[in-house]
């Protein structure tokens, strides 16, 4: 709807405009929904940004619960099938665009299927864990998965009242971090209370006989559970492109140019999750599934629909979230990826305070940072702390946009008052580390 939206703003009534959208909803925040799921959202239509009515005024024809279900390059259409009506249509395109996103991870074990075991990624998923919170009061929850959605997940579940095991098959959870900041994530979230069972996999999933989850069989014992949440992740949703021909790269996402224009096929866009992005650190291409790079793909194939020029040079991978009062944020390459790239690498991590050491409130946090060998250039950063630790991640991001070498980095000129920082922020403090360790 990004792009719907930019395309018809810079064309008008020279653009006829049909939006396709297999759900009940549209232009909504799925990254809010965990925060829906714990309380901190009130209402589901604080989660949607634009109605279908507003689209409607706006010129837009978006027509909800209608499934593309094949794409005829040759012929320039699409198939639709009308969960409405049952019936199915064919109808013509100058432009397409496919933002068809990106489905959960749904593991193939015996038991999966049963009741009570859910995915979190559309505004219907979110409705059905909060229902079953109202209706069944569960005691317990098993979340599977330490990701994103997994300590988001947790953390809605603590928040509800609930007795909750995390279960992850990787031996620290957070794996977009390097694994010493993943146990310090680990560590953080078992004070909470929150029972973290790493290098467990999932082997599947006990119902009792109303087919409801009872139990997870994980790391050959069952965990008993009244919920299960999934949080194992997604993959680019392709499917459909795939099978109409259109180009899929190693990363498992749509190939598009700086343009968002699909590699090879001149009238066909595409953004957001379904796709791949260039990573202008490690300079290889990635699925990076963030709703920050979707509204951007969005704006750029849009203005490029509506014949005007833009272009989206790429990602830093920068990302946060939290777990109760933790912070994590990471941006640029972790160890194993700077190996991967070739690079050769010196690493540092600090402890330092969120705020002036004598001030009120003040907390700790971590930041890890790595920079190259010979160039001194700053290849990445993560942050593990309490209340305002995250976005200082920024400034690094910044950094790294930027190409800045540590040592750059160790000078810049950040704002200080003790409510808000020590006098050398702990980026900055961070920094100088990295500078010493590459002279030393």
């Amino acid at each position: 709807m990004s792009a719907a939206s930019t395309a018809k703003r810079r064309a008008g009534d020279a653009l006829d405009i049909v939006a396709l959208e297999r759900g009940g909803h549209a232009s909504y925040s799925a990254c809010g929904i965990p925060y829906w799921v714990a309380g901190d959202v009130g209402d589901v239509d604080d989660l949607v940004a634009r109605t279908p009515a507003q689209h409607a005024e706006n010129g837009i024809d978006l027509r909800l619960g209608h499934e593309v279900t094949a794409i005829d390059l040759d012929r320039g259409e699409v198939e639709v099938a009308d969960g409405g009506s049952g019936s199915g249509y064919r109808i013509g395109f100058d432009r397409l665009m496919i933002a068809t996103g990106a489905v959960p991870i749904r593991p193939d074990l015996p038991g999966v299927d049963a009741q009570g075991i859910f995915g979190v990624q559309t505004l219907d998923d979110g409705a059905q864990v909060i229902e079953t919170l109202a209706s069944r009061k569960p005691r317990r929850a098993v979340v599977v998965g330490g990701g994103y959605i997994g300590v988001e997940m947790a953390e809605a579940m603590v928040r509800r009242g609930l007795e909750v095991v995390v279960v992850d098959q990787a031996a620290e959870p957070m794996t977009t971090l390097d694994p010493d900041m993943g146990r310090l994530v680990h560590a953080s979230m078992e004070q909470m209370g929150i029972d973290v069972r790493s290098s467990t996999p999932v082997e599947g999933f006990d119902a009792g006989p109303d087919g409801w989850v009872r139990s997870v069989v994980a790391g050959g014992a069952e965990i008993a559970t009244d919920v299960v949440v999934l949080g194992i992740g997604v993959r680019p949703n392709v499917e459909l492109a795939d099978a109409g021909g259109l180009p899929v790269g190693d990363a498992g996402g749509l190939q598009v140019d700086l343009r968002m224009g699909v590699k090879g096929h001149p009238n066909i866009w595409a953004g957001g999750d379904c796709v791949e992005t260039f990573n202008l650190v490690s300079q290889r291409w990635v699925h990076v599934p963030l709703g920050t790079h979707a509204n951007k793909h969005g704006r750029v194939a849009g203005t490029n629909i509506a014949g005007g020029y833009a272009t989206f040079p790429g990602v830093v991978g920068t990302a946060m979230t939290k777990v109760c009062d933790l912070e994590i944020a990471r941006t640029g390459l972790r160890e194993s990826d700077a190996r991967v790239a070739g690079f050769e690498f010196e690493s540092v991590t600090i402890e330092s305070r969120t705020r002036a050491g004598y001030f009120p409130q003040s907390r700790p946090m971590t930041v890890k940072m790595l920079a190259e060998r010979g160039t001194g250039r700053l290849l990445g950063a993560q942050i593990v702390g309490r209340e305002g630790s995250a976005k200082r991640i920024d400034v690094c991001a910044v950094a790294l946009w930027n190409r800045m070498t540590v040592a750059d980095l160790m000078d810049v000129d950040l704002g200080y008052a003790p409510p808000f920082s020590p006098v050398w922020d702990p980026v900055l403090v961070a920094a100088r580390a990295a500078v010493s360790a590459l002279q030393g």
